[in-house]
């Protein structure tokens, strides 16, 4: 099987940048199932259900979120209403929506979705991650219920990410990281053979400090007193993030290829 995962979407341009190029990759590279991280689609903060209709529109199967889930407060009912989105698996067991679900592919095959946000300097500090997670796959595990699983592990440290890859190591497919919006270059199959990657990146515009406009975070860092709301960087955005192949007999990673496509990393490869 091969499986698509997309980083951190921001704003609108990232937004037009995955619906330009989510079409066509899914087709030409033989894509069998895509999970999106859209927390940040929505100006930058959270996600309405209109923009997660146009991501199911351009390809595609499964939305995950963050920290930033029910900035764009329709989404409390939007998570209930359309199961192909998920909010963190350890937030709070009273709010809407879940954090894990298992989705079919277009031939019939399983895929076991996990999304779960880190600890190590988050605000607030949200329940265990590991153990949430650790629970939501006895309910699916790899060539039981589920011909694959993703974990999207969505926490600031990349300590607590690679611990987490190593955690569900021969467990998952694929492990990977978001939240930074800064792609790492440790893509890799771990020993056991789950495919791991500390951050897969954001979709967006790289010319920015994590794909907002320069001004208002570089007041911030340069004074300590943030003057106002920073926005989405405008201009061509770069789409960011990663392809692994699946065994048939076992779910387990056999290749894992990091992708750029578009904006900042095409001109520096001209």
């Amino acid at each position: 099987m091969r499986l698509l995962y997309l980083g951190d979407v921001v704003g609108r341009a990232g937004r037009r940048a995955v619906h330009t190029v989510l079409p066509q990759m899914r087709s030409e590279r033989a894509i069998d199932f895509v999970v999106v991280n859209a927390e940040n689609a929505t100006n930058g903060l959270g996600l309405t259900c209109a923009h997660a209709r146009q991501f199911f529109d351009a390809g595609a199967d499964c939305l995950t979120l963050g920290d930033h889930a029910f900035d764009q407060k329709e989404m409390l009912h939007g998570v209930e209403q359309d199961q192909r989105i998920l909010r963190p698996l350890n937030f709070g067991k009273a709010v809407p929506g879940r954090g894990a679900g298992l989705f079919e592919t277009a031939d019939g095959r399983k895929v076991f979705v996990a999304l779960a946000l880190g600890r190590v300097f988050m605000k607030p500090t949200f329940d265990d991650p590991f153990s949430a997670v650790d629970e939501a796959l006895r309910t699916a595990p790899l060539k039981g219920r589920a011909d694959a699983v993703i974990v999207d592990i969505h926490a600031e440290a990349t300590s607590e990410k690679n611990a987490m890859g190593h955690f569900l190591d021969g467990r998952a497919s694929l492990v990977v990281g978001s939240h930074t919006h800064i792609p790492t270059a440790d893509g890799r199959i771990l020993p056991h053979g789950t495919a791991y990657l500390t951050d897969a990146g954001m979709c967006g515009v790289y010319q920015s400090v994590i794909g907002f406009d320069q001004e208002i975070p570089l007041g911030q860092f340069r004074t300590g007193v943030k003057r106002g709301r920073a926005s989405p960087a405008t201009g061509e955005a770069t789409v960011s993030g990663l392809i692994v192949t699946t065994s048939d007999e076992t779910g387990l990673a056999v290749s894992i290829e990091q992708i750029q496509i578009g904006g900042v990393f095409r001109r520096s490869s001209d």
